[in-house]
């Protein structure tokens, strides 16, 4: 279960923030059985139908749970929060790295030596920890939404955790920990050589200068050098399943010395990973795949803390970002952190430059382990599955440089939307069909908001890809036009829908949970072979927009599934698509190819429908009604 400090709506000032509502019973049955309709076979449909309408009756099962979730909304501050948190991420008993953490991946630097790029490490950290003080004395201005509903303020209550949480394996159900500000800690761990060491980054109740920083980790490097002083890979176990971590924990703190170590781990601010150079290309695709695994034992796949929320990776060969643990906060709480960091590194002159003061400070102490062959057995059956995945990891990340959204917003069309369709038309170019999408919308909007699902795998989306692909029939542009306007206002429809806390998700989440709590037989609607199939997201999306040079990315969801990130700006979009090499429907270079493709043909529609717009002559012809749309 999460253990999470009390949080408030505090940090809107006199704004309170509404609580995430409930949406009516009916409006979710009825929006479930069209985001699912045309994605199952005829039969199955009729029988789910059924099934969904005997739920939805009157004096029905569906009324009991419907009315207990609402008394729940009434008695907590946000009724999904638990709920969501649980199913989204604690119960995942999938290992963190590609499956669950998102990663961040800054521009390739270019070191001349170790000591060139210690400095960055060393700036890094002081970006770290100026961006903590905001966070610690509530001077983080309050985010305010853009796009459809402008100006309205945001919980903040994510960005309070960034820094003070930790994710605690455990065999069943993990649980996320925050620790109170009052105990905030002092110290990082930098990851060095698989070697862990504690930097104290207050000396004196002074925070330490950037060339003190410097000179620390220089210590560190020379400190994980000593072989004779060398401890196994300990990191390494965090990189498993949950229930083998678990499993490996629970071993490991019979002894003091490991509790020890695991305390200072677990209290830190933030791991700093040194790692070495990987020997790979520094190009886009090399870069994601090092910073969501590693590289594997081999490379710096043990240089790593993966419980952490934040882990900062400085590569002696100027392959740099960070990992996220997700539990704790969104996509936009990391855009907004690395934004501010990379900003800092690059922004004002270097402290060393200015810095005459130097103080004598202890040296950093390295982490000790006790081991003995049933943890040696355990680290090395983490090292071979961690190797399986890297692997299986299929990464493509491809920066799409004929348009970006200032082209699309010129066709009055929401830049988010429009890729989502292409999204849509790539993988029916794939696989000759739509199947159930996941895209994250914030609902932040409420208190202690997080995400609900956006279901992108709409009726006009297939109407339109449809449109675009079929061969036994032609469309006219006009026709086309007229499906590809639909399926982005069907899109852009459900994303208000969701971000205004009116999606399907959590709402049928919440109905299922409030059954178990009460004990009941499991529904029959949650038993259905479409409900079991509706949530086998095999298109995972999520739009995270950068305005520094970065770009994040994170693996498949399922088996048979893509990861697809993007962020659009104003002349190319960025994709980073993943999928498992394991899976033979799959593959991640054919799926880009398909996105390429389907990019240009729908630039290439836009293009001749808006000259035809402009002919006189044709104006009336390509105003004329398009037949409708079958499925």
């Amino acid at each position: 279960m999460p253990i999470l400090e009390k949080e408030t709506a505090r940090d809107q000032g006199s704004q309170v923030l509404p609580k995430v509502p409930v949406p009516p019973l009916k409006q979710t049955l009825d929006t479930y059985l069209k985001c699912v309709q045309h994605l199952v076979k005829e039969e199955q449909f009729k029988k789910t139908k059924a099934i969904v309408e005997k739920f939805g009756a009157p004096g029905g099962v569906g009324e009991v749970l419907q009315k207990k979730l609402v008394e729940r909304r009434d008695k907590t501050t946000n009724w999904v929060y638990d709920y969501w948190l649980e199913d989204m991420y604690l119960n995942n008993r999938l290992a963190l790295p590609v499956n669950s953490s998102p990663v961040m991946v800054f521009p390739k630097q270019t070191f001349r030596d170790q000591k060139d790029a210690l400095r960055f490490a060393s700036r890094l950290i002081r970006g770290v920890l100026e961006y903590k003080a905001l966070i610690d004395t509530r001077a983080l201005p309050v985010e305010f939404a853009r796009g459809q509903l402008a100006g309205t303020p945001l919980c903040m209550e994510q960005y309070y955790r960034i820094f003070t949480s930790y994710r605690y394996p455990d065999l069943k159900t993990d649980s996320l920990k925050v620790h109170a500000a009052s105990s905030a800690p002092e110290h990082m761990i930098v990851a060095c050589k698989n070697q862990f060491f504690v930097l104290d980054v207050v000396a004196n109740s002074k925070q330490l200068s950037e060339t003190e920083i410097s000179s620390q980790l220089e210590k560190i490097v020379k400190m994980s050098e000593n072989a004779e002083e060398r401890l196994p890979p300990f990191g390494i176990l965090t990189s498993d399943g949950r229930t083998e971590w678990a499993q490996a924990r629970d071993a490991l703190t019979k002894d003091k010395t490991n509790r020890d170590s695991l305390a200072l781990i677990e209290s830190c601010i933030c791991v700093v990973c040194l790692d070495e150079p990987s020997g790979l290309e520094a190009n886009d695709t090399n870069r994601a795949l090092l910073m969501l695994h590693g590289g594997g034992r081999e490379k710096n796949g043990a240089n790593r803390w993966y419980d952490k929320s934040m882990q900062f990776v400085a590569g002696m060969d100027g392959i740099c970002g960070v990992v996220c643990e997700h539990s704790a906060f969104e996509g936009i709480v990391l855009v907004q952190c690395s934004e501010f960091i990379m900003k800092y590194i690059t922004g004002s002159p270097s402290e060393m430059v200015k810095s005459s003061s130097f103080r004598e400070l202890p040296p950093p102490r390295r982490l000790l382990w006790k081991c003995n062959p049933s943890i040696q057995g355990l680290l090395s059956a983490s090292g071979d599955r961690l190797q399986r995945l890297v692997n299986n990891l299929d990464m493509d990340v491809f920066k799409f440089k004929i348009y970006g959204k200032e082209f699309i917003k010129k066709q009055k069309m929401s830049p988010d939307a429009f890729i989502q369709v292409a999204l849509q038309l790539a993988f029916y170019k794939c696989g000759r069909r739509l199947v159930p999408t996941y895209e994250s919308a914030s609902i932040r909007r409420f208190q202690q908001g997080r995400v609900d699902n956006i279901r992108s795998a709409t009726a006009e989306a297939l109407a339109f890809v449809k449109s675009m692909t079929d061969e036994r029939v032609t469309y006219t542009d006009s026709e086309k036009m007229k499906r590809l306007r639909d399926a982005i206002n069907a899109q852009t429809n459900y994303t208000i829908a969701a971000i205004t806390g009116m999606a399907i998700d959590n709402h049928l989440l919440g109905l299922l949970r409030i059954a178990k709590d009460l004990n009941m037989e499991k529904p029959e609607i949650f038993c259905d072979e479409t409900y079991l199939a509706s949530n086998q997201f095999i298109l995972s999306t999520s739009q995270v927009p950068t305005t520094v040079e970065m770009f994040c990315c994170y693996g498949p969801v399922v088996p048979n599934g893509y990861g697809a990130c993007y962020n659009p700006q104003s002349d190319h979009i960025m994709f980073c698509v993943s999928s498992f090499w394991e899976n033979t429907q799959t593959s991640s270079v054919v799926f880009v190819k398909a996105l390429n493709e389907g990019l240009l043909e729908i630039r290439d529609l836009c293009n001749r429908s808006s000259a035809a717009a402009t002919k006189p002559a044709e104006s009336s012809q390509a105003a004329g009604q398009p037949r409708k749309s079958g499925k």
